[in-house]
């Protein structure tokens, strides 16, 4: 395993070496980089099938559009972990701050502790597991993609949300424009089932909600006088 300390090298001399030189060094399966001291954009645009592990805590956007990589944070993170994300994985052992997964077009992003504001806001075929609560306004506009929440969610769960599907185990504040809960299917047991394993969280799924668009605002009807 390959270690490289960013008290001895700047985040963009590492990104550099991540993006460009590692790709090409076939050996190295995995990595460890320490110290990262809460520095922004650790490991963001990762282009190549490797662990990587952050000893401690990490800033904003840390794994940010990653694709292939497995990356765990062994602490908390800020803003934005594993915004715009691809495929691969990022897990966070501690606590994430706001926005969380926003954007995220596939990949596994697994939190396991709480997470803020917008989790998840405008995900586009991410799956997201978190251990602990969200914050309010998580899943705006979610277009695709799955969430699971393991405790509480706060105000306007789903707003505007499509064609993503939330997951809660916990109590609901709120509920956003135009998100409802559903019936849990068969189908709804064993997708939690399958999520909750790949997180290696033991929860029976029989304890969640199902959360999903009712899909009246895909189209604007002019009678309904910005309620909806």
């Amino acid at each position: 395993m390959e270690s490289l300390d960013l008290h001895k090298i700047s985040v963009r001399e590492l990104n550099q070496y991540l993006h460009k030189e590692l790709p090409n060094k076939n050996g190295v399966k995995k990595l460890e980089i320490l110290n990262p001291d809460g520095m922004h954009s650790i490991a963001a645009g990762m282009d190549a099938p490797v662990d990587i592990d952050i000893k401690g805590h990490g800033g904003y956007y840390v794994g940010g559009m990653n694709k292939h990589a497995n990356i765990t944070v062994h602490g908390n993170v800020g803003w934005g972990v594993a915004e715009n994300m691809m495929s691969g994985t990022v897990r966070v052992k501690g606590f994430a701050s706001s926005a969380a997964g926003a954007t995220g077009r596939g990949g596994t992003l697994i939190i396991e502790g709480d997470t803020s504001l917008r989790c998840g806001i405008s995900m586009k075929g991410i799956d997201i597991v978190v251990g602990g609560s969200i914050g309010n306004f998580s899943g705006f506009m979610a277009q695709a993609g799955r969430m699971v929440i393991c405790g509480d969610a706060g105000d306007g769960l789903g707003d505007s949300m499509y064609e993503a599907v939330f997951y809660v185990r916990g109590k609901i504040k709120s509920l956003g424009a135009d998100a409802q809960e559903e019936p849990m299917t068969d189908a709804d047991y064993a997708a939690v089932k399958e999520l909750l394993g790949r997180a290696g969280f033991k929860h029976d799924p029989k304890e969640f909600k199902r959360v999903a668009g009712a899909k009246k605002l895909y189209n604007w009807n002019a009678d309904a006088n910005q309620e909806y």
